[in-house]
């Protein structure tokens, strides 16, 4: 086959990309690169006018004659390559906005590949209007909207979520599902707001190339490294806040059985490189599944405090706390379950194994390709 795939969200498509080019498919990957996080991409379109003197040139056309000049250049970049983005057996969006465009041009980019390619499929992997509004409508015991609802935040640093449920992008969202042959959920935290919607074909679980991913007994030789990755765009959505409370209570209390290792923004091959050293990956809180950073780490046996809920637990069959570390929204648990792994380090060696197992059982790159390709050819 020949497949297209459109937008890159934490290296989910490269992945893919690798299980089907093994499996003997042609892909092609059109995408920004996912902002500072910079994927490889086959096609790459810039975001320009996104930073410095571009910018407040940006926001001044858009004042006085709302108009997008970002979107604007991104069109003009995604019609350049036209020719090179028709006859595919498939293309697949990897969000509503996949190419981060206002929605009047995301609605030209689809109306393109559909009408250019033999069929569109869309997938539900980062917020969109289903999920943002299961959980506006607060049907999840906690979810990315939480710092909302405690006001622990301002609104205006929700837009970027938010969006999905103004007017445009809920006209994007129906004219993206009147276009797709189905959709697509990568995890929980996007199965269950889309269960039970006729457009939906079930979760396919995120692809994880773990022959590029090598597996490192976690075994402790001296201090207990702790890794915390923060994005701080997302820094309340992903529960930042709750780790680094905790980290200051483990800290007061076993400063001298543990390291740790807090960075910012990095792109993605330093932040792969920088947490390669430790035993714990303090990963999200504010979610029921693992997203890919998460399952990454597991591949490579760390102990990683993520979203493992009862549904997760559930839906693989497994017991808590042995292959993945459920992070509450609540300083003091996830202090204590660090706790726990410092004074039983033997736990961290067991977890970080069962870890990988996990990932070559479920999240296996050519096993997931195979999965993608029987939901296509249906």
């Amino acid at each position: 086959m020949k497949i297209l795939l459109v937008g890159e969200y934490s290296r989910l498509h490269n992945s893919l990309k690798e299980g089907l080019e093994s499996l003997g498919h042609q892909v092609t990957i059109i995408a920004t690169g996912d902002y500072f996080k910079d994927y490889p991409v086959d096609i790459k379109l810039s975001r320009n006018y996104n930073e410095g003197l571009g910018k407040k040139f940006k926001v001044a056309i858009y004042k006085l004659f709302k108009i997008d000049i970002t979107s604007l250049s991104l069109k003009n970049q995604f019609f350049s390559h036209q020719n090179q983005l028709k006859n595919f057996d498939v293309a697949q969006l990897i969000n509503e906005s996949s190419l981060g465009a206002i929605p009047k041009i995301e609605k030209q980019f689809i109306s393109f590949l559909k009408k250019h390619n033999k069929k569109l499929y869309l997938l539900s992997c980062g917020t969109d209007y289903m999920s943002v509004k299961h959980s506006s409508d607060q049907k999840p015991r906690y979810s990315i909207l939480e710092a909302l609802f405690k006001e622990k935040d301002s609104v205006k640093n929700f837009d970027t979520i938010l969006k999905y449920l103004t007017p445009e992008y809920v006209s994007l969202h129906n004219f993206v599902f009147n276009n797709v042959e189905g959709v697509i959920a990568s995890d929980l935290d996007y199965h269950l707001p889309m269960h039970g919607h006729s457009k939906y074909k079930g979760l396919i679980a995120n692809p994880i190339n773990t022959d590029i991913l090598a597996f490192k007994h976690n075994k402790i030789k001296d201090k207990i490294v702790i890794f915390h990755g923060i994005n701080r765009a997302n820094y309340y959505k992903k529960g930042s806040d709750y780790f680094e409370d905790a980290l200051e209570i483990i800290q007061k209390k076993y400063a001298k059985k543990i390291e740790i290792k807090t960075v910012e923004n990095l792109p993605y091959a330093e932040y792969i490189e920088t947490y390669n050293t430790a035993h714990i990956v303090l990963d999200q809180v504010l979610a029921y599944d693992q997203g890919y950073n998460a399952l990454e780490a597991m591949s490579k046996g760390k102990v990683v405090f993520t979203g493992a809920e009862q549904e997760w637990l559930d839906f693989y069959n497994l017991e808590e706390d042995t292959v993945a570390i459920n992070a509450l929204p609540n300083a003091t648990k996830i202090a204590n379950k660090l706790e726990w792994l410092i004074l039983n380090p033997e736990k961290i060696t067991e977890i970080g194994k069962n870890a990988r197992s996990f990932i070559e059982k479920e999240h296996h790159y050519i096993k997931i390709a195979k999965k993608y390709i029987s939901v296509w050819n249906k």
